[in-house]
């Protein structure tokens, strides 16, 4: 067996592993690139780690920290709450608003899983209290979520920026932020239709009952809304989170080092936020990237890169293996981390994509698009969150729906977007 088919293996066996056993991918892909490196590539330590990527390990942890700061001070319950008061009185605006909030939330730094669990139990909750679906209101919050997760700032667009940098491959930021945010934006729609989100009464039964709430709740609301309130600490989050979307956008300074220093600036004057902040940094989400980018920087310092590439290009029909491509994205997906996936297929397609068969921005916009959009999946951690921050439902049943509407997105999504995106072959 050839070194480049172990390597191969290996990568699948850590894919199983961490999908059965609940280990966090990218410490078994450290301990793969340490493994397959030095015992069958004969590699020593220094060059394992010149795969390790430090550029994306400042984004990631530089963004996450001012946003882990921003929900530490309130910043996030904040803007959450001004949102809905814009809509009081409109039910059926209410999952476009959470759509809306989950897809800010990780087009200016937030990971989809944080802005999920921040945005699905405020969801969850209106849908119980409105009569909403729970499924409907559940797929609005992640497909806003991943509508927004490919902004330049976000860390979904920095990761995938920053591969197609690396491989010295064509990249359009904008697109790949539009691909993202109009397919989740249809498919936001058409759920909305089939839920029966054109049934949802137009105004507030919660405000035409308002006068029988008893004294203890009243009460109750009037604290919870004193609560969320300007404060210095927020005002100043909110500057700094203007300040990185126009220092990165307008002045093309870079995201993490900007966020850093921008989170580091807060601390100083608010330090228990700041130290509250570092503990909430999304470490997994760092550790996954991590491993699974140094374990591919491995694969392509042996050539299985190359390997890979010829073999999908040996299939002879450029579309079917972009298809195939995309397939194997959502299918893998559904069931692991949708950022290592992506860490792993984009390298992987980039000999496919060498011969100009196929226009790289539109195959890597029908890539990611497949990879991230299943994220609905009860298996991934999107969907995990969304099951269970719905209240008083049958738990069971909403399961079953997450796994067939996670099944019909595999199946659906990557065949439209290969047709749209790629077959023109106008990217």
């Amino acid at each position: 067996m050839s070194d480049e088919l172990i390597s191969i293996l290996v990568l699948v066996v850590v894919f199983v592993i961490a999908t059965t056993r609940s280990i966090n991918m990218g410490a078994l892909s450290f301990a793969a690139a340490f493994g397959v490196g030095e015992l069958v590539a004969g590699f020593d330590a220094d060059r394992i780690f010149a795969g390790f990527p430090g550029d994306l390990f400042v984004v990631l942890v530089g963004v996450t920290y001012l946003f882990a700061l921003a929900r530490a001070n309130g910043t996030t319950d904040w803007l959450v709450h001004a949102a809905i008061r814009l809509v009081r009185g409109r039910v059926a605006l209410i999952p476009w608003v959470m759509f809306a909030i989950s897809g800010v939330l990780t087009a200016i730094g937030a990971v989809s899983p944080a802005a999920v669990a921040i945005v699905a139990p405020l969801a969850l909750s209106f849908a119980a209290r409105y009569s909403i679906s729970p499924l409907l209101m559940g797929a609005m919050v992640v497909h806003g979520a991943q509508g927004g997760g490919f902004s330049p700032i976000s860390i979904y667009g920095s990761i995938v920026n920053g591969i197609v940098e690396r491989e010295k491959l064509p990249g359009d930021e904008v697109t790949l932020f539009l691909a993202s945010l109009v397919v989740n934006l249809l498919i936001a729609g058409v759920v909305f239709v089939v839920c029966g989100g054109l049934k949802l009464p137009r105004t507030d039964a919660a405000t035409a009952t308002a006068s029988e709430e008893s004294e203890e709740e009243k009460t109750k609301e009037e604290a919870a809304d004193a609560d969320i309130r300007l404060t210095p600490a927020r005002v100043a989050t909110l500057v700094a989170l203007a300040a990185l979307v126009i220092a990165v956008l307008v002045f093309d300074q870079d995201a993490g080092l900007t966020a850093i220093t921008l989170a580091v600036a807060l601390s100083v004057f608010w330090p228990d936020h700041g130290k509250r902040a570092v503990n909430e940094v999304t470490w997994p989400t760092v550790l996954l990237i991590c491993g699974v980018l140094t374990y591919v920087g491995v694969l392509d310092e042996m050539g299985t890169i190359t390997y890979a590439g010829d073999a999908v290009t040996d299939i002879g029909i450029p579309l079917l293996a972009a298809l195939l491509l995309c397939y194997i994205g959502a299918i893998i997906s559904a069931f692991a981390s949708s950022v290592g996936i992506m860490g792993a297929l984009i390298p992987l397609a980039v000999p496919f994509l060498s011969q100009g068969h196929i226009g790289a921005v539109g195959m890597i916009a029908a890539l990611t698009v497949s990879a991230t959009v299943v994220d609905i999946s009860p298996f991934s951690t999107n969907g995990a969150l969304v099951l269970a921050a719905a209240p008083d439902v049958d738990r069971d049943r909403f399961f079953r729906q997450l796994m067939i509407y996670g099944g019909i997105m595999v199946v659906v999504v990557p065949a439209a977007v290969w047709l749209t995106m790629v077959v023109p072959g106008l990217l």
